[in-house]
């Protein structure tokens, strides 16, 4: 889980469970995914894809490509210009705070939709390209 900087000109101070950013023209989702978990945890790991969808919520309608990645805590290094607070949470926290806390709406769609799939194992990251 991480707050986003309060700098940020999109969803200042708000909270989120991916890292992401625009898909540079020529990139794949994937390679988008990588890119931005380096630029903004400071981490180069593989990504898995799990889904695409369209959010309409937020800033959209935008395509999200969600993936997910192993990380440790121990590797990362947020870029303060980016992120506030990071800390890790289980499944079962994520599912109480994600319609309490002032949330990223692409964000806490992605979460929900990852929560609804299965695919949460406790372990990983999502991270949206």
């Amino acid at each position: 889980m991480l707050r986003r900087a309060e700098t940020m000109s999109r969803f200042p101070g708000h909270y989120d469970v991916m890292v992401g950013g625009a898909v540079n023209v020529g990139e794949s989702y994937e390679e988008a995914a990588v890119r931005e978990l380096a630029e903004e945890l400071g981490v180069r790991v593989p990504v898995r894809f799990l889904f695409k969808f369209l959010c309409r919520e937020g800033i959209g309608p935008i395509w999200f490509g969600v993936h997910e990645a192993l990380l440790s805590s121990e590797s990362l290094v947020p870029d303060p210009g980016e992120i506030d607070w990071l800390d890790w949470l289980t499944v079962a926290e994520l599912r109480e705070v994600v319609d309490q806390w002032c949330f990223v709406p692409g964000g806490r769609e992605a979460l929900r939709r990852y929560l609804e799939s299965g695919s949460a194992s406790g372990a990983g990251e999502l991270a949206a390209g």
